[in-house]
């Protein structure tokens, strides 16, 4: 999990820096959508490492 934390969260600068700061050019738009669901996946995969701290998830079989 940490592996995607730290992808999201370049993705998210880079997008952020080309999208916000340089933004003069064709298709800046989708630059700026890619930079908030960077953004937005960052987010839910710290929140996603603050609930499965180890990174397993467990399993338990149910009775019918």
């Amino acid at each position: 999990m940490k592996h995607y934390s730290t992808i999201f969260l370049i993705l998210a600068l880079i997008t952020g820096l080309i999208g916000f700061v340089f933004g003069r050019f064709e298709g800046v738009e989708i630059v700026r959508i890619l930079s908030l669901v960077f953004t937005d996946l960052f987010v839910i995969s710290l929140i996603a490492k603050a609930f499965f701290p180890e990174g397993k998830v467990r399993y338990e079989k149910v009775e019918n």
